[in-house]
């Protein structure tokens, strides 16, 4: 096995053994195989296309399972095997459709006429000559930039599955994501092509944020400034973790009245500011901090706990008994909810003791979304025109186990007093509960919320770039992000598309990007590692 789609990759070059996220090299090799397959329905969706088809079933298959093959989604080996023959059936109907259609149906490229192995191992000799690093002919900064696509796209698949979950999709995203597939296949495409291919990866990301941030706020409400209490309530408990609202509302909706308290983790803490999920008198609080920490918190918590998305390495110990996964989620031996009855986890929570008493502990606030935030713009302008509020710093991204991210910590730590920080995704949890007072009244931590969030984030940076006449890059505003899987990668595809510049990223940068790759990013946006937190803050500041 070859994989170094995320930040822990061994050594800072790649994982060929087990995983350092713990995935085997047998769903190794079939998550390659799934994503080869893949390639074909592009080929196939892009040229239907062409006669005016576009199938929804073969759209929401391909970002679903694009999805599945994200870092610590999905580690059960049969669920791809199901998806890997799935896909091969729904080529060959597509095929039929575009035959008939008059367009063509004839490549010659691997993906379009694979046919699966009918075992198990089988497959997995087939993923073995599919993986990452199969082609040895292929150039390897054209290689480092199609690595760069296929996990940018791995992101836009989530927040498309999620946006599609809550009613909302887009024919564009799901285009582009079986072009981008398609022209893995294509060995005419130089540097210069795929360079452009990245750069509509961000577009495309843009778009699927924004989708996806319409159906939160268009089902839930807009997001309002909130406090969460991070202590406990004496009852059963339910903690919810990953990033589906509509998890979260099933649960909440189906333990109401049984003596259930309902707690978020990770990624759903922001879920408490919405209005149409803080109605429920039994959601309550938000449990554990950072992603490190997370198979002792679990092990810790006395109730069941249900995983909606991506967020943990393979559960370990007794507590695997209490976990219960939904959507694509999967590790084998873990129960699967697939029909939005959660009465499996009820009952769990119901057969464990909770917390036997209440448990005191401080309060964060969240619920800083671009509405939250552009609801007192004139208050945030003038603070800044009377140099009471210095400067700006993003501070957001994926949180992770590896050395390096007391970084983020320290950073924040350190900004000075007359600066605000923003922050979202689970990158904060290094540093979401810091007391750094206000400016005026304004909160110098303001938690945005997820990870698609940074859609907001955008949107607040447009809006103060309007009201001082000057672009986003002259603002004095500084990102400082941490990237862990390929949601992050997306998101910074939609950052540079933006053009924004200046971006500092750590702990470590991408093993997929060769140092010539590298080069274009620094000497076009200036993209840069970082360093110290003391030293970025005085090159930064002055």
């Amino acid at each position: 096995m070859f994989c170094y789609q995320c930040e822990q990759a061994s050594k800072g070059k790649g994982c060929s053994s087990v995983s350092v996220c713990g995935k085997e090299p047998a769903v190794a090799a079939l998550q390659d195989l799934l994503v080869y397959s893949l390639q074909g329905i592009g080929l196939y969706a892009t040229e239907a296309r062409k006669m005016g088809v576009s199938d929804s079933e073969i759209n929401e298959f391909t970002v679903k399972a694009l999805f599945s093959t994200l870092t610590n989604v999905n580690f059960n080996a049969e669920s791809f095997v199901a998806l890997i023959k799935k896909s091969v059936e729904l080529r060959e109907q597509l095929k039929q459709r575009i035959a008939a259609a008059g367009g063509n149906i004839v490549f010659s490229q691997g993906p379009a006429v694979f046919r699966p192995e009918s075992t198990l191992e089988g497959l997995v000799r087939q993923g073995e000559k599919s993986g990452l690093k199969s082609d040895a002919s292929i150039d390897p900064d054209i290689l480092s930039l199609q690595h760069t696509v296929l996990f940018g796209i791995k992101g836009v698949a989530a927040y498309a599955d999620h946006a599609k979950i809550l009613g909302k999709s887009d024919e564009s995203v799901y285009a582009f994501i079986h072009e981008a597939l398609a022209s893995m296949t294509n060995k005419t495409l130089g540097l210069t092509d795929w360079v452009g291919m990245a750069l509509k990866c961000g577009e495309i990301n843009l778009k699927a944020m924004e989708l996806l941030d319409a159906a939160n706020t268009g089902t839930y409400g807009s997001p309002v400034p909130t406090k969460v209490p991070l202590g406990a309530r004496k009852g059963h408990a339910v903690l919810v973790s990953g990033h589906d609202l509509r998890d979260l509302e099933g649960v909440l909706k189906q333990s109401a009245g049984k003596g259930i308290n309902v707690y978020t983790h990770g990624e759903m803490l922001p879920t408490h500011a919405y209005p149409e999920l803080k109605k429920y008198p039994h959601f309550y609080g938000h449990y554990g901090t950072a992603w490190q920490n997370q198979h002792k918190e679990f092990a810790n918590f006395p109730g069941a706990i249900l995983m909606t998305t991506n967020c943990l390495q393979e559960p370990k110990g007794s507590y695997k008994d209490n976990i219960f996964t939904t959507g694509l989620v999967g590790w084998p031996g873990v129960p699967h909810i697939t029909d939005n009855n959660f009465a499996p986890v009820i009952q769990r929570a119901l057969a464990l003791p909770g917390f036997v008493e209440d448990e005191d502990g401080k309060s964060v606030m969240t619920g800083f979304a671009r509405d939250a935030v552009m609801g007192v713009a004139g208050t945030v302008i003038e603070a800044v025109k009377s140099k009471k509020i210095r400067h700006f710093f993003l501070v957001a991204g994926c949180d992770g186990a590896k050395p390096g991210r007391n970084y983020y910590t320290e950073f924040v730590e350190k900004v000075p007093k007359d600066c605000i920080v923003l922050t979202l995704a689970c990158g904060k949890f290094r540093f979401f509960d810091k007391e750094l007072g206000d400016i005026g009244g304004i909160p110098r931590l303001l938690d945005i919320g997820q990870c698609n969030d940074a859609y907001s984030a955008i949107q607040i940076a447009v809006a103060l770039s309007k009201a001082f006449n000057v672009g986003v890059n002259d603002l004095p505003l500084s990102l400082v992000l941490s990237w862990y899987e390929q949601k992050a990668v997306a998101i910074l595809l939609t950052l540079l598309y933006l053009g924004i510049k200046n971006i500092r990223i750590g702990p470590s940068l991408p093993a997929f990007l060769t140092p010539n790759v590298l080069a274009v990013l620094v000497k076009n946006f200036n993209l840069m590692p970082i360093t110290t937190p003391d030293a970025d803050l005085k090159a930064i500041l002055g």
